[in-house]
């Protein structure tokens, strides 16, 4: 029976475990010479437009012994018309898995009802569940454990932070979400995350304060509806800057999923000073996305 990742709650409390403990010992491993793909082809079907998703997986296919073969669907008949249903089912014939990258959640879950191949969610508007696999990795690296710790989001609640409720809920890691009245979280995602520990509050330093972790993103993300600038005023309050730093651990980590808007969710001195691990982070996409292909494919 075939596996599909669409989001954090696709896996158990042990599979993600699993998946953690397996990436951070990839990402030790000197001569990791295994090939569980060897003979198998990966498709990366991507609607938006990726760095870190598409390379990460690109390389994680090659390194495991696989063949990826990337998808432009303007380059394929899903740009002419083909529906997806029709796409999922002749695809299935070729590939033996495949990440798809979208706008709405409901084109991967109408791709994935027809598919006979597992499928991966590398992005949708909803959910971004492989970036936050990485982040949990990130925190166990840096911090050794994810129990106990304390995880503070500051920003808009976009795909990300949809992603970071689940994870909490399923790992049981203490939450503060920090954002401006009327950016909460959906309620449709807090119910299903209903009884972990998640806090929600329209200040930042509050949510900050005593943190192990702050984690933030764009304000305004790819295919935001809502006017750039407006959004960016009321925003503005909830930056990452070292005076929001002060208020958190001095040992506290920084993440950020990138691209990073520089000066408006985060000042350069807080993303390339001490606190930050952004870049271990942004790493550790390829050995989580090895994990999960490991365990799925």
């Amino acid at each position: 029976m075939k596996r599909d990742f669409l989001t954090i709650l696709d896996l158990t409390h042990k599979e993600c475990d699993q998946i953690l403990n397996r990436a951070i010992d990839i990402k030790g491993s000197i001569n990791n010479a295994t090939t569980p793909l060897r003979g198998k082809t990966i498709g990366l079907l991507f609607e938006k437009s990726s760095t870190r998703t598409r390379v990460s997986f690109e390389a994680g296919v090659y390194q495991l012994g696989g063949l990826p073969i990337y998808l432009n669907p303007s380059d394929t008949q899903l740009g002419r018309g083909e529906t997806i249903a029709d796409t999922a089912r002749v695809l299935s014939r070729y590939l033996n898995g495949i990440v798809i990258r979208t706008y709405e959640h409901a084109r991967l879950t109408e791709f994935t009802d027809n598919a006979a191949i597992p499928v991966i969610n590398g992005l949708t508007n909803s959910h971004h569940p492989c970036q936050v696999l990485a982040d949990l990795m990130t925190i166990k690296e840096k911090k050794g454990t994810l129990n106990g710790i304390k995880l503070t989001y500051v920003g808009d609640s976009n795909n990300v932070a949809n992603s970071i409720i689940e994870a909490a809920w399923l790992m049981d890691i203490s939450l503060t979400i920090a954002c401006p009245i009327g950016f909460e979280p959906d309620t449709g995602i807090l119910e299903r995350a209903k009884g972990a520990d998640i806090s929600i509050t329209d200040s930042p330093e509050d949510a900050v304060s005593g943190t192990d972790v702050i984690y933030t993103d764009v304000w305004v993300s790819m295919g935001d509806k809502m006017d750039a600038a407006e959004k960016k005023e009321r925003f503005r309050r909830f930056q990452v800057n070292d005076k929001l730093l002060s208020f958190a651990k001095p040992d506290a980590i920084i993440l950020h999923c990138l691209p990073a808007h520089r000066g408006e969710e985060i000042t350069s001195s807080v993303l390339d000073g001490p606190n930050s691990v952004v870049f271990d982070q942004a790493e550790n996409r390829l050995h989580t996305q090895k994990a999960i292909l490991e365990l799925l494919i």
